[in-house]
């Protein structure tokens, strides 16, 4: 039985399942699940709990001693394995279809690890367990249910702000739960009312990350070259990952792409922005964008952007950020157009 995340702790009301398979590549929500699982466990009567962790040295008969050996202290117990791949291999299989065909009420057993694909789901062992069991996936939060979950978190925080704000956030967060957690766990020591209006956040959020993508894409929209400059290597500095960095230019590009493309069609911008979203903070930024760029231009950047994304890919370019910083300044725009990646 699949339970999402948002939906497990009420399927936990009721009488826990054998088994509990919670996988994925959002580490908050897996953390999240997993103690919610401990805790209802604990108001059953699972008091002892064991993790074992499948590594090269994992030997599969260690999980079924596991399983029928009870503590002097509880008779009941909760055992966590961690299974990094999600693929037990053919013992660790055999060893699964086993302990299910041999359940115990008195144990319940959490299967933990990143994302699994649809072979590990139609495999026989995820199959039996699931059956009896509880299948909970963990898969980034995007958009709308990225913004949905942060203004639940702050509502229990008692926190009020704007949907501006919270769009904020979701943007500065977007793909890492966890962070975005640590920013609404730190506001109520910034704003003990509770009561946070969208420059103090954006004062707050700032403070916390230093330079970051978002900030670099908001200077770059801006047209500011030398400051764009400047954050680029900064970020170069602080270990950022150039492909983070080519992927916020990538989306960036194709926003101004649309929004050009449309515009030339005919359409208002002030249409435009509220079809695709766009918060009234960065309406002003993507105004001056598209002023300053013709359509030609920005279609010259699409074979650039393609072309270091193959280039990261490939591990073919000795200095990334060099090339990062020819492509933001194509956004400017600057004459670089013909000018060759050096790779």
């Amino acid at each position: 039985m699949q339970v999402y995340p948002n939906r497990f702790a009420e399927h936990l009301n009721g009488q826990l399942k054998p088994f509990y398979l919670i996988f994925g590549d959002e580490p908050q929500q897996k953390i999240e699940a997993i103690e919610q699982l401990r805790h209802a466990a604990r108001q059953q009567g699972f008091d002892e709990r064991q993790s074992l962790q499948v590594d090269s040295q994992f030997q599969w008969h260690s999980l079924i001693e596991a399983s029928q050996s009870m503590s002097l202290f509880s008779s009941r117990q909760m055992i966590e394995l961690e299974l990094p791949s999600g693929k037990p291999g053919t013992e660790g299989s055999k060893t699964l279809v086993t302990v299910a065909e041999h359940t115990n009420p008195d144990t319940i057993i959490v299967l933990h690890g990143d994302k699994i694909g649809r072979d590990v789901q139609n495999s026989k062992w995820f199959k039996t367990l699931d059956k009896q069991g509880v299948y909970v996936p963990c898969y980034p939060v995007e958009g709308r249910q990225l913004q949905q979950w942060i203004a639940n978190r702050l509502r229990l925080r008692q926190i009020h702000t704007s949907a501006e704000a919270i769009a904020l956030l979701a943007e500065h967060c977007e793909g890492n739960l966890l962070a975005a957690q640590q920013e609404i766990d730190k506001l109520p020591l910034l704003f003990p009312d509770g009561q946070i209006d969208f420059k103090q956040l954006q004062q707050a959020i700032g403070d916390h990350a230093r330079f970051n993508v978002f900030q670099l894409v908001d200077v770059l929209l801006s047209g500011d070259i030398n400051k764009t400059i400047k954050m680029l290597y900064r970020l170069e500095s602080e270990g950022i990952e150039p492909v983070v960095v080519l992927w916020a230019l990538t989306r960036e590009w194709q926003t101004l792409y649309e929004l050009k493309f449309a515009q030339q069609q005919g359409q208002s911008l002030s249409q435009l922005y509220k079809t695709m979203r766009i918060w009234q903070s960065r309406q002003s930024l993507y105004s001056a964008a598209l002023q300053r760029l013709s359509l030609s231009d920005i279609e010259l950047m699409q074979p650039k952007l393609a072309a270091l994304d193959q280039g990261l890919k490939q591990s073919a370019i000795a200095r990334p950020f060099v090339e990062l910083s020819h492509l933001c300044l194509l956004f400017m725009p600057m004459p670089l157009a013909q000018i060759q990646l050096d790779y």
